[in-house]
């Protein structure tokens, strides 16, 4: 039993069951057993591993996009360069490198990461220990000014709601107890507002999911674009539109049961791309392309190219299957999607089809 499991246990006896939402957030960010705020879950050592750990060309082609989209927008200063849930800032750090060379584009940036985690903050602090960097709670924190954005693997970990269609409505799944010991539960069915458009395309015993803070998210981060100017990119593993049950605990960089060991693996879902790009209105939402065909368009094969030249032996193997693992179809290339969201009336950031 982890040390979380009494916590939940007691509040499930005093409240009932817990919604797979609240069940998420207590195994992620209860103060003292949360996953987040107890480990660095990166690398190696942690339990699963990230784009911009896996290769430096990740994050330095993301960084020119956003560069570039800050070119076509007029060089606006000062501007936000955020990033939220930014790991160990290996992103960011390659993101500010690749973009040294742009006139200007250091000089007008403010560095903003939006994270809840005390030991991946002192992570964080470390890897950009040459750039003066704010880091916010939250993205409503974030200052009203320009907005230069990316987001990698940071929805997937917000809390789902979950919900299973019954011939007359929507049971919600929870999180109970029984005899001392962690179970999911359907509650009994009800009509679901949020939901109503989902009879069309689901059969009873199909499985929904919302994540009501992915779209709160998205609205703080298109409402500072569309007033400010700036863009997001947004880059998650998921697809067009929620169905089935995706929520999936991951330890050792490998898949256990999601209950087997509450704040001591890490939960995610599949994103559902079709309800960030509603919340993103009125701004600009891109049509939402696969990583590999992202990466593709901003030169990643003619960047692996230039790298090889200077490598030899394991080191030159291990750059093949890192291009090879963000790229293939197979693996990370149509897994991952991406959208950009931007205002009204300015391109879209490179990369992406009009």
């Amino acid at each position: 039993m982890t040390p979380l499991v009494p916590v939940l246990l007691r509040r499930i006896a005093a409240d009932g069951p817990l919604s797979v939402a609240q069940f998420m957030a207590e195994c992620l960010l209860h103060p003292e057993h949360g996953y987040y705020t107890t480990r660095d879950p990166l690398g190696a050592a942690g339990d699963f591993t990230t784009a911009p750990e896996i290769s430096q060309m990740f994050g330095e082609l993301v960084g020119l996009a956003l560069a570039q989209a800050w070119l076509d927008q007029g060089r606006p200063a000062p501007f936000a360069l955020a990033e939220p849930g930014p790991g160990r800032g290996t992103l960011m750090a390659d993101m500010l490198r690749a973009t040294a060379g742009v006139p200007g584009f250091h000089a007008a940036a403010q560095v903003r990461l939006i994270e809840a985690s005390p030991t991946l903050r002192a992570r964080q602090r470390a890897t950009l220990a040459a750039h003066d960097v704010t880091w916010h709670d939250t993205l409503d924190a974030l200052p009203q000014m320009p907005l230069f954005l990316v987001a990698n693997e940071f929805f997937d970990a917000l809390p789902i709601r979950q919900f299973r269609r019954a011939p007359d409505g929507w049971s919600e799944i929870r999180v109970a107890a029984r005899d001392g010991a962690l179970l999911f539960a359907a509650a009994p069915p009800v009509p679901q507002t949020a939901l109503a458009h989902r009879l069309r395309d689901t059969r009873p015993g199909d499985i929904v999911e919302l994540c009501p803070s992915a779209a709160a998210a998205v609205q703080a981060i298109a409402a500072r674009i569309q007033t400010h100017g700036g863009a997001a990119i947004i880059i998650d593993y998921g697809d067009w539109r929620s169905l089935g049950d995706t929520l999936q605990a991951v330890r050792g960089h490998a898949s256990e049961p999601v209950l087997a060991n509450p704040g001591q693996a890490d939960l995610t879902a599949h994103v559902d791309f079709e309800a960030l790009s509603a919340a993103a209105a009125p701004a600009r939402v891109t049509p939402m392309t696969a990583q590999g065909v992202f990466l593709a368009r901003l030169g990643i094969a003619e960047r692996a190219r230039l790298l090889a030249r200077a490598m030899t032996g394991a080191a030159l193997d291990q750059h093949h299957a890192a291009f090879q693992r963000l790229t293939d179809p197979g693996e990370m290339g149509s897994l991952f999607k991406t959208i950009a969201i931007h205002p009204q009336g300015a391109p879209a950031p490179p990369g992406y089809d009009p």
